[in-house]
């Protein structure tokens, strides 16, 4: 039996946030130091997309695009678009089939439970990016925290995260779920914009 993860909580968490970032903070910056606020909306917009499809089996350019590539202008209409690109990620994640067999996204061929799960870490770790950076409440289920931990503690030593994440940060034993989960992404769980 294929073990399935509801991405709907915590694309609604995520979703929550986008009315509370104003104009004025697109060029703030982010917990992840090459992005903007700006940036991290249209990482957003290009990752819903790509794992939408890759749930869906629907290869093409939106799955075999490198996260690297440069992205395309913020669209105005992005707190629209983004909330239903969100809508759309979760529920294509609702299909017994989008976790079995092999998909594809940002380029790389993989299982669709690893695709599944690493769509979930976006969302959750971008999530609190975006909150941080907006200075925003954020939000996360304690089952979505928990795959992220699960998925983030595979790859600790720094020779294995690649570019992908920084170092892990060091947090107590007994942090909060959260904190452990941004600890182990790279970030500082007591990021704000103005204390880098």
């Amino acid at each position: 039996m294929t073990t399935m993860i509801d991405l709907r909580p915590q694309a609604g968490h995520v979703t929550v946030l986008l009315d509370g970032v104003s104009d004025d903070q697109l060029a703030a910056p982010t917990p992840c130091e090459s992005y903007s606020v700006e940036d991290l909306l249209k990482h957003l917009l290009g990752l819903t997309v790509a794992f939408r499809d890759a749930a869906r089996k629907d290869w093409g350019e939106t799955t075999a695009t490198d996260p690297a590539t440069p992205m395309p202008p913020l669209p105005d209409d992005w707190r629209d678009r983004l909330s239903v690109q969100l809508r759309e990620l979760a529920e294509a994640w609702r299909e017994e089939a989008a976790w079995e067999g092999e998909t594809q996204a940002g380029g790389i061929t993989l299982p669709g439970a690893v695709a599944g799960v690493v769509a979930l870490n976006e969302l959750v770790l971008h999530g609190w990016d975006l909150a941080r950076a907006t200075s925003q409440p954020y939000t996360s289920d304690p089952g979505s925290l928990r795959t992220s931990i699960d998925m983030l503690s595979q790859s600790t030593a720094p020779e294995d995260r690649g570019e992908i994440f920084g170092p892990v940060v060091e947090v107590p034993a007994n942090a909060p779920l959260l904190d452990r989960a941004v600890a182990l992404g790279g970030r500082r769980p007591d990021w704000t914009p103005v204390a880098r």
